[in-house]
């Protein structure tokens, strides 16, 4: 982790005052390693986020219509602002960098998702916590499991780490030169 390209941009913070919480981050169009990078910059960056932990990037098969291989990996965020707010803060800045919404589970520049937000459960009709399908995907669980194996997922009350050993991840391979 700490010759990953954003590793700078980690700070340290005061997790009394904060919510930790945990995204998912992808991309299939584009320079999908840079475009990661500054989506971590910008979120450093955001008032009330600090990046706590960053994981690798992974190349991945895309699920879906047919599209090129995805780059996804996780980081752990503490945040001072609500989920949804968080959430709006993330469609934000998928949009900022072209993420054009036309096709489910179609390619796109950048896909970010909210997985975890502490110990909450929460069932919206624009925001589920946890993420739904979190537990069902290695290209999630790998990253994850890499910079939160302990974390305990809520709704099913197993670690990570745990959830991992549940999926196939023959299709997720760690970038060479992260």
């Amino acid at each position: 982790m700490q010759n990953h390209p954003v590793s700078r941009l980690l700070k340290s913070v005061d997790s009394k005052q904060c919510a930790r919480s945990a995204i998912a981050l992808g991309s299939n169009i584009g320079e999908s390693q840079a475009i990661l990078a500054a989506a971590l910059e910008t979120l450093a960056e955001t008032p009330g986020i600090s990046l706590e932990a960053v994981s690798n990037f992974y190349l991945t098969k895309a699920v879906g219509p047919p599209q090129p291989d995805y780059l996804n990996g996780c980081a752990i965020l503490q945040v001072e602002i609500v989920p949804q707010l968080l959430l709006e803060t993330l469609l934000a800045i998928e949009q900022k960098f072209g993420r054009v919404r036309q096709e489910r589970w179609g390619p796109r520049t950048l896909d970010l998702d909210l997985l975890l937000f502490d110990d909450l459960i929460l069932n919206t009709p624009n925001l589920q916590i946890p993420h739904p399908r979190m537990r069902d995907r290695a290209f999630v669980l790998v990253p994850l499991a890499e910079i939160a194996p302990d974390w305990v997922e809520p709704v099913s009350g197993c670690a990570i780490k745990e959830l991992l050993k549940q999926v196939d991840c023959s299709e997720v391979h760690l970038l060479v030169g992260n």
